[in-house]
């Protein structure tokens, strides 16, 4: 019988990460019962194994486990090796509160919450603030958008509104969906055979969302103002700025086409407008902030805009 809390951390490339993940997770007044490693290093890097088999004395079991494809793809193997009731999907570069464990399961384990299949923390210094975003400004004169609501799933565009335009609070609300950096969910719900998409590979982008839009046809999700954590942001092992902005396109594009099978004619339209608007901010910012970084995003864009509407036309899976 599953009990207690399996932590899952994909991580590449970032010993020194994991080491002090271990020392936070260590620091719960609700201890998990396990934390499993997935490193997707490559075999001759035992940086992070060597790390985690130097951390004898923790107050879990820690699983070190190598496999590399991407966070979806390693994730996936974490679930497959998890043992608990309850499975927490936490980044590296994440440092939670004390309690942030405790108040999520306690919330999970009422009676009355029984439907919530995963309930997501709040990184605290992550809050955009829409007023003060130009994009978002735009996004809203230009009435993008048929909700705002942040959490929500815009079914009219086929796009996520960013969890983090919410401000603190310290409620626990209902969201569509939310990311696997600070989430906790039943083990229950992958019971059936739910996982992240083979799709997603490399780079992670959307693949958490992807997952809970589909786990959210049967189960409640939550936010927890209440759960805090940071994110750190480390600079190893990131994809450049040119291939962040292209497989965000595309991994727009399978979403909407995989959540929206059939969509409409407008909701195509819709969904392309947001894209080239996108593409329209990412070229008035070469202008604004002329540079490399710029440049590239732009390039991303335009390249994966172009690479989802050859897939629209004809079919062809992304990356083939």
């Amino acid at each position: 019988m599953k009990h207690g809390i399996s932590v899952v951390t994909p991580t590449l490339g970032r010993p020194d990460e994991i080491s002090g993940l271990v020392e936070n997770l260590s620091a719960q007044t609700r201890l998990p019962s396990q934390v499993i490693v997935v490193d997707g290093a490559d075999p001759e890097d035992q940086r992070t194994q060597l790390v985690c088999e130097g951390l004898a004395e923790t107050p879990f079991e820690l699983c070190y486990i190598r496999a590399s494809g991407g966070t979806a793809v390693q994730r996936n193997v974490g679930i497959e090796a998890a043992k608990g009731e309850y499975i927490a999907f936490i980044d590296d570069d994440i440092r939670l509160e004390p309690n942030f464990l405790a108040l999520i399961t306690e919330y999970l384990s009422r009676p009355s919450e029984s439907d919530v299949g995963g309930v997501a923390g709040y990184i605290t210094n992550q809050h955009l603030d829409p007023d003060l975003s130009p994009r978002w400004r735009l996004n809203r004169r230009l009435r993008l958008f048929s909700t705002y609501e942040p959490g929500r799933f815009d079914w009219a565009t086929g796009y996520p509104i960013n969890r983090y335009l919410q401000p603190p609070h310290d409620t626990v609300r209902e969201i569509d969906f939310m990311g696997a950096g600070c989430a906790v969910w039943r083990a229950q719900v992958f019971s059936d055979g739910l996982r992240f998409s083979r799709f997603f590979t490399g780079y992670g982008i959307l693949e958490d969302a992807h997952l809970a839009l589909r786990a959210g046809k049967k189960w409640r999700l939550m936010e927890d103002g209440r759960a805090h954590c940071i994110h750190l942001r480390s600079p190893s092992s990131r994809a450049g700025s040119r291939e962040i902005s292209r497989k965000g396109v595309l991994n727009y594009h399978y979403v909407f086409r995989d959540l929206i099978p059939n969509p409409s004619a407008k909701q195509v339209a819709r969904f392309w407008l947001v894209q080239f608007v996108g593409l329209t901010y990412n070229l008035a910012a070469i202008v604004r902030r002329p540079g490399r970084e710029t440049l590239y995003s732009a390039a991303g864009k335009l390249e994966g805009i172009l690479e989802a509407l050859v897939f629209n036309r004809f079919g062809w899976k992304h990356g083939s």
